[in-house]
C-alpha cells in the first residue's frame, strides 16, 4: 500500500509555516494551543512514515524530487532509509513534548519562543532527509540561528563571563560559543561540497556517492565533513561548546540540543562520510574510535564530580554519543544499526533526563545536588519515574538502551576486542554516577525546608513524560520492530564500505 502524498515535505514545512501563523495570533493562551495543534499534527503525519514504510527495503522512500536551481544542478531532492526514519519521528515526538513542557516555566515573550521551536524543528527534519548537499548544508547552518537565540533570550540569567575585557550574561557567552564553534567547523564542509561538484558535476548524494575520488582527496574531503560532524557530536575534544550551552539553555532548549540536536553530527557520518570517502573512513577509523573511548571515559569520569546535575547530564551525553561513534566506527552491519538505533535511545533518555531536571528546577530554583536529598518522601512519583529514566539511561536490560549498546559492544568486539573492553568500562561508570545523583537526590533525610514544602509531578508534566517511558520498554522488549527498518539500510552502507556491493541504501526504491 503506498501513499501519494508529499509526507516528507509536510513534516518538514507544516512547523514552519505553523510558526509563522502563530507570529500573528495575540495572547499567550491561544499562541500555546496552537504550537500544540501544530507540533501534534506534524507528529501524526509523521506517524504515517512508519505506517507504510516498507520493511526489508534499504533504499530511500517517500522520495520527493525537484529542480531547484537547475544552471547549478541543484534540486529539492529528500528521501528517508532505516538510518534516518526514526531520527525524523524522534524529531516531532521531543518538539512535541517540549511545547508541552513549555507551557509553564517559560515567562517571557512566549510567542517568539514557540516560534523559534517549530523553526528549529523544521531545520532539524530538514538535515535527516535531504538528499542534496546543498539542501542539506541550509538546513543544516538554520537550525544554528533558532537555538541560538533560544540559548541567548531564555537561558540561565545567573552569571557572567567576560571575554576580551567585556563582560556578558553567561547565557549570551555559551550561545556564542555554541553558534562559533559550529558555524566555524562547518564552513570547511561548505568547501568540501563545493570540491564535490566541481568533481561529480551535481549536488546529488546519490550520484556523488558512486564518484571515484583519489585517496589524497578523500582524506582531505574527509576530515573537512568529519570536522562538521565531530563538532555537532560532540567528539572529544571538541565537546568543550556542549556543556556551557546544555547548563545556559531553557529546559526546552537542553531537551531538544541532546535529544536532536547532536544527533546531526552522528547521522553525518553515517549518512556522508562512510558512502561518500570509504578509504579514507577506514583510514581514520582506529583514530576516531580512540577518540569515542575516551569520550565515554572522560564524560563518565566527569559526569562524576559534577556538583549540578543538570552539568552531569550533559557529561553524559559526551559518553553516551562517544558509544553511538565507537558502533559507526566498527564499519559492520551490527555497528551501524545499534548506533542508529543508539541515536534514537539518547534522545529518549537524556531528553527525558533534562526534563526532569527542568521539572524539579521549576520547583526548587536550583541544580545543586547537595541541595537536594529526601525528595523520595516527599515527590514519590517524580522520584519513581526518574529511577526509571536512569535505568533507561545506564542500559538495564529490558530498557531501550541495553539495546542499542549490546549491539554496539558486539559490533565493536568484531572489529576490535580492546574497544569492547573500554566500551564496557563506560557503561560501569554511567551506572556509578547515575546511581549517585539518585541517592544525592531522593534518599536520605528530607533535613531542608525548601524540599519539604516541593509538588510531586502535575498531570501535564506525567503526560509529557508517559510517551518517552513508554518507548523505554517498547523498544527494550520488541526492539526488532525498530531493526527491521533499520538493518536493510545499514547493511547495505557496511557492505558498499567494504567493497562487497554497491550502495543499496543510497538508491531509490519505488
Amino acid at each position: 500500500m503506498t501513499l501519494n502524498l508529499p509526507l516528507l515535505s509536510i513534516i518538514t514545512f507544516l512547523p514552519l509555516v505553523g510558526g509563522l501563523v502563530l507570529l500573528l495570533l495575540p495572547g499567550a493562551r491561544a499562541q500555546k494551543w496552537w504550537s500544540l495543534i501544530v507540533t501534534l499534527v506534524t507528529f501524526v503525519v509523521s506517524l504515517l512514515l512508519f505506517v507504510f514504510w516498507r520493511n526489508g527495503e534499504a533504499g530511500m522512500q517517500f522520495v520527493e524530487r525537484v529542480p531547484w536551481v537547475p544552471q547549478f544542478n541543484i534540486q529539492y531532492f529528500v528521501g528517508v532509509d532505516g538510518l534516518s526514519l526514526f531520527l525524523v519521528l524522534l524529531t516531532t515526538l521531543i518538539t512535541l513534548l517540549v511545547v508541552i513542557f513549555s507551557w509553564e516555566g517559560v515567562e517571557k515573550q512566549l510567542k517568539t519562543y514557540f516560534f523559534l521551536l517549530l523553526a528549529l524543528e523544521a531545520g532539524m527534519i530538514g538535515v535527516f532527509i535531504s538528499l542534496d548537499l546543498v539542501l542539506f548544508y541550509i538546513f543544516w547552518e538554520l537550525t544554528l540561528i533558532p537555538m541560538y537565540f533560544l540559548i541567548g533570550g531564555w537561558g540561565d540569567s545567573h552569571g557572567t563571563y567576560t571575554f576580551l575585557g567585556r563582560t556578558m550574561p553567561w547565557r549570551i557567552y555559551a550561545a556564542l560559543k555554541f553558534f562559533l564553534y559550529t558555524f566555524a567547523a562547518s564552513a570547511l564542509m561548505l568547501v568540501a561540497i563545493l570540491v564535490l561538484y566541481q568533481q561529480g558535476g551535481t549536488f546529488d548524494l546519490l550520484q556523488l556517492q558512486n564518484l571515484e575520488l583519489g585517496q589524497n582527496l578523500q582524506m582531505w574531503l574527509f576530515l573537512a565533513f568529519a570536522l562538521a560532524f565531530a563538532v555537532k557530536v560532540p567528539i572529544f575534544p571538541f565537546h568543550t561548546w556542549l556543556p556551557d550551552a546544555h547548563v545556559a539553555a531553557p529546559t526546552g532548549g537542553s531537551v531538544i540540543l541532546a535529544a536532536v540536536l547532536l544527533k546531526m553530527g552522528t547521522y553525518g557520518f553515517v549518512r556522508f562520510c562512510l558512502p561518500l570517502f570509504p578509504d579514507a573512513t577506514k583510514t581514520f577509523m582506529p583514530w576516531i574510535a580512540a577518540l569515542a573511548i575516551i569520550g565515554i571515559l572522560y564524560g563518565g569520569l566527569v559526569a562524576l564530580v559534577q556538583k549540578d546535575v543538570k552539568s552531569l547530564v550533559a557529561y553524559s551525553s559526551v559518553a553516551h554519543l562517544g558509544f553511538v561513534m565507537l558502533g559507526i566506527m566498527a564499519l559492520n552491519g551490527q555497528g551501524i544499526a545499534g548506533a542508529t538505533l543508539q541515536m534514537v535511545n539518547h534522545g529518549l533518555s537524556t531528553g527525558a533526563l533534562f526534563l526532569m531536571v527542568g521539572m524539579l528546577y521549576n520547583r526548587r530554583h536550583t541544580r545543586l545536588l547537595a541541595d537536594y536529598g529526601g525528595l523520595w518522601k516527599q515527590i514519590p512519583l517524580y522520584g519513581f519515574l526518574f529511577i526509571i529514566v536512569a535505568l533507561s539511561s545506564v542500559g538495564l536490560p529490558g530498557l531501550n538502551g541495553f539495546v542499542g549498546e549490546f549491539n554496539i559492544l558486539l559490533a565493536a568486539f568484531q572489529t576490535n576486542p580492546v574497544f569492547a573492553v573500554f566500551g564496557t568500562a563506560g557503561i560501569i561508570i554511567a551506572a556509578w554516577y547515575l546511581l549517585w545523583a539518585i541517592r544525592l537526590m531522593l534518599h536520605g533525610p528530607l533535613n531542608k525546608p525548601e524540599n519539604q514544602q516541593v509538588r510531586d509531578l502535575n498531570v501535564r508534566e506525567v503526560i509529557t513524560l508517559v510517551p518517552l517511558i513508554i518507548l523505554f520498554f517498547v523498544i527494550g522488549l520488541f526492539p526488532n520492530l525498530f531493526f527491521d527498518k533499520i538493518n536493510p539500510s545499514a547493511n547495505a552502507v557496511a557492505d558498499a564500505l567494504n567493497g562487497q556491493q554497491p550502495a543499496v541504501s543510497m538508491t531509490i526504491d519505488k
